[in-house]
């Protein structure tokens, strides 16, 4: 008997500020894996958006980590990493009607062999679990903090996550962004939030020496990242989480940074850190994200739902910037 012709729904970035959905066709589930049927999608605000807008290199691999997310950033391609969906079929240790977390591009179903259950987490904020798991990352990059004054530049979701994280780890974080509705939002979570023009202020009240060791970059502005060299204490170090992409960074490497022994490192979620391998793996990490997801309020970080039809209507709110949209996902009927 032929085998049934599955089909899906699934989204591609065509060209500058255009994205479509389109059908094709579903692999058969094989030994090891399951179709999943999708329930959200979260988008990313940082490398999607570049992607949205046209600002990676098209000749960059899109991901060689992740197995769904092959070729480049040429046009036209797919992407997306976040999809939390419920197991319609299984020929792995997954149970048919659990709810799973799977690196997938945006797609209204799957069949992958590397899917994540979240027990009880609600399937929505679940969407944030990439995101929780580079905070995670960050914060771990971040070494020992206890009682030590960081900065964090900008509260976008990856920002809020790692201020909320870096805080749980003992560290006494302000964090910098300039939308008020932003700094509410995780004020309210209790973490210091100030403007960028009060943060020297606060750096100095209160008989504070005016400097930090640690700047967290999660703004993606090199403004920000500019500005905030001047934040860091002798030998203190930029964090740089944001990825620019194909965006001209000019920082000012003359006096101060020369003289007080600054470092500038990358943070990325990809790869686990040399110094960090005997502790930990990918495995050992996502095992954290998945407890993390019941721990953290990412109810109030996961802000508005997107319907799959009109994708292009949720790249527009994120790239204008909608206030109160903090992180957005696709919703499938």
């Amino acid at each position: 008997m032929a085998q049934l012709t599955r089909m899906a729904q699934s989204l591609w970035f065509d060209a500058p500020g255009s994205v479509t959905v389109r059908p094709e066709v579903l692999p058969a589930v094989g030994d090891g894996q399951a179709l999943v049927r999708t329930l959200f999608s979260g988008i990313s605000g940082g490398t999607e958006m570049l992607a949205y807008r046209g600002e990676l290199d098209p000749a960059l691999p899109i991901d060689e980590t992740i197995g769904a997310l092959g070729g480049t950033f040429r046009y036209p391609f797919r992407y997306g990493y976040s999809c939390v969906g419920v197991v319609e079929e299984s020929r792995c240790e997954l149970e048919e009607g659990s709810i799973v977390f799977a690196f997938q591009p945006h797609q209204d179903c799957f069949v992958t062999s590397d899917a994540i259950e979240i027990g009880t987490v609600a399937p929505r904020p679940a969407t944030l679990f990439p995101l929780v798991e580079t905070a995670l990352q960050i914060t771990l990059d971040a070494g020992p903090g206890l009682g030590e004054p960081v900065v964090v530049l900008g509260l976008g979701a990856v920002g809020a996550l790692s201020a909320l994280l870096l805080r749980r780890a003992g560290a006494d974080v302000i964090a910098v962004e300039p939308r008020a509705w932003r700094r509410l939002v995780v004020d309210d979570l209790g973490v210091t939030t100030v403007a960028p023009e009060e943060v020297r202020d606060v750096l100095r009240a209160d008989g504070r020496p005016g400097h930090v060791p640690l700047v967290v970059d999660a703004a993606g502005s090199p403004e920000a990242l500019r500005s905030a060299l001047g934040l860091l204490a002798h030998e203190g170090t930029m964090l740089v989480a944001s990825w620019y992409g194909t965006k001209e960074v000019a920082l000012p490497l003359g006096a101060e940074f020369h003289r007080r022994r600054l470092t500038i490192r990358s943070t990325q979620v990809s790869t686990i850190p040399a110094r960090l391998a005997s502790r930990w793996d990918t495995d050992t990490r996502r095992r954290a994200v998945v407890q993390l997801l019941a721990e953290l309020p990412l109810d109030r970080l996961a802000t508005h739902t997107f319907s799959f039809d009109a994708p292009n209507e949720a790249y527009a709110a994120i790239d204008a910037g909608l206030e109160g949209l903090t992180h957005a996902a696709f919703g499938y009927r």
